[in-house]
């Protein structure tokens, strides 16, 4: 392996012409100048250049050496500016998180994207639990979930809140108890996590979800609300997910006497740096999030 600090003061030494000078050009001693060029010499088993006093010519070997090194010498520069520089709005950024806040994100973060040609955006839609295991396992850089983070491996920060809203048919203007079990629940896999939440402190009655008529089921974010649309069942989700509905006429939003929300938490490697462009991400997610919740 060759000293890439030999081959500096043999470029250095060939650029300027004459060792005195080389000598102060590096702060060395004209003897360190000598020497690092003695151990080249003796590397390749080639003499590289005829000394003349404080001056010297090339031998066709050394002409060979210096055209390589200095390749070699601003590969390694540009490396190190490369390996250093942290750019804010350039690299892939892995993102995961649960359903509603990436409908909300996931938008913002195309438009991120187009902003910024370098960045490229990679986003998941998970439960919490996968969010969480995907963070640890460093698969993502940047996870947001609706819960805090029990492994030892992720640090998370609660950066908005989203409501939890009760949404039926259109045609149903105010809920009770009473047409609630009348009309059934359109189940999903947040679903009874959810209604216990926002049922549980806005109905007396309310013990589990089991007490509805399961009258539909879809795991897809986008779809939960269809059936409710179409007067099948009520169901209980994030504003998120409810905002996104493409058609809001066929369904309503209720706001109950004691609101019920979600913190939104980002989640991070603990024992990894967080690059510039996770944080521009991050910061991104947050604004949008807090805009949400303040226009909500």
């Amino acid at each position: 392996m060759i000293n890439p600090v030999w081959l500096r003061s043999f470029c250095a030494l060939v650029e300027v012409g004459h060792f005195t000078r080389t000598a102060e050009r590096l702060h060395m001693t004209q003897s360190g100048v000598s020497q690092h060029v003695r151990k080249l010499e003796d590397h390749f088993g080639v003499a590289l250049l005829v000394r003349q006093g404080k001056g010297f010519t090339l031998t066709d070997a050394g002409e060979r050496l210096f055209a390589e090194a200095r390749q070699i010498l601003q590969s390694l520069s540009g490396l190190e500016q490369r390996v250093g520089f942290d750019a804010p709005f350039e690299g892939l950024v892995r993102v995961m998180s649960p359903g509603s806040v990436g409908l909300k994100l996931y938008p913002q973060l195309l438009a991120l994207q187009c902003q910024h040609a370098g960045l490229i955006i990679n986003y998941r839609f998970a439960p919490n639990a996968s969010v969480e295991q995907a963070v640890a396992g460093n698969s993502v850089e940047l996870g947001l979930m609706t819960r805090p983070s029990t492994h030892e491996a992720v640090q998370c920060r609660a950066i908005a809140e989203e409501a939890l809203l009760l949404v039926t048919p259109a045609t149903m203007t105010e809920p009770d108890w009473l047409s609630l079990l009348k009309l059934g629940f359109i189940d999903h896999p947040d679903g009874s996590h959810h209604a216990g939440l926002l049922l549980g402190a806005n109905f007396a009655e309310f013990e589990h979800v089991s007490q509805f008529a399961c009258t539909g089921f879809s795991n897809q974010i986008g779809l939960i609300l269809a059936p409710v649309s179409l007067g099948l069942g009520f169901t209980v989700l994030p504003a998120h997910a409810v905002a996104a509905f493409p058609q809001p006429e066929l369904i309503r939003a209720h706001a109950l006497p004691h609101p019920i929300s979600e913190t939104i938490y980002a989640a991070t490697h603990r024992h990894k740096p967080v690059p510039s462009r996770v944080n521009t991400v991050q910061n991104v997610a947050e604004t949008s999030l807090t805009q949400q919740r303040k226009q909500s």
